[in-house]
């Protein structure tokens, strides 16, 4: 069922053009120094149909939720979806949001520097500039009241949500949201899916945080269940100002 992305009327942030791009199953938001939305819809099409075709021919890669091989011929985003899963345990769709928002993201940086693209709460940002990500935690206390601080020199970044009481995508887990920083938005995501397959309640979260620590190529992980909350890596906090981005 279709769920209202309320979090998307956050976004304060009044450098750059919002606008919103969707096609099948992908619904991007994205900001960037102009209206890039032809191309977005361009760059979308473009990674989308290899990823199709590959799983018209390997319809397992669809419904795995096991790291899973692929072809020696398999299209580059669908190496990186495989590579994601084989660090983090899960199968290969997991990382596919955080994948394309980095492959659109990608494409449109050769047009505006500055590029946010948002898809169902994963996140892939290139920034000239400090930028504030305000965190989405369902019911948690922490909704609405913190920020993930981003510098630039720390993107281009994947910054993914997984969480199991907010949204419809697969989790094992209840925490309110897991959210993963990497370099690689295919990574982020698919770790993301991982460690929030851990936390059932704030027990959990210092096992979530053992988890975490053992993903080669995350750089940070906040998790937050409740009223607690747990992180580790290059994360900081900040309180929400008005220039923000929505993150959940």
């Amino acid at each position: 069922m279709y769920q209202p992305r309320t979090y998307r009327h956050w976004i304060k942030d009044k450098d750059l053009v919002s606008f919103h791009v969707a096609l099948k199953e992908t619904d991007l938001h994205l900001r960037a120094q102009s209206n890039l939305r032809r191309e977005a819809l361009r760059a979308i099409q473009k990674c989308r149909t290899p990823l199709e075709r590959y799983i018209e021919r390997h319809p397992s890669f669809l419904t795995a939720l096991e790291p899973a091989p692929v072809a020696e011929d398999a299209p580059k985003m669908v190496r990186e979806m495989a590579e994601a899963a084989q660090k983090a345990g899960v199968g290969p769709m997991a990382a596919v949001a955080g994948a394309i928002a980095e492959e659109v993201g990608r494409e449109l940086m050769e047009l505006s520097p500055e590029v946010i693209v948002e898809n169902g709460g994963d996140i892939f940002l290139n920034t000239l500039k400090r930028r504030l990500v305000g965190i989405y935690a369902a019911q948690s206390p922490f909704t609405g009241k913190i920020a993930l601080q981003i510098e630039a020199e720390e993107t281009p970044l994947g910054i993914c949500t997984s969480s199991g009481t907010v949204g419809h995508s697969l989790s094992l887990g209840r925490a309110d949201a897991v959210i993963v920083l990497s370099p690689s938005a295919a990574l982020a995501d698919a770790a993301a899916t991982a460690i929030g397959n851990v936390i059932k309640d704030a027990a959990d979260i210092p096992r979530g945080i053992d988890f975490a620590q053992g993903i080669v190529g995350v750089k940070g992980v906040l998790i937050i269940k409740g009223d607690q909350i747990g992180i580790w890596g290059e994360v900081k906090i900040g309180a929400l100002e008005e220039d923000v981005s929505p993150r959940g």
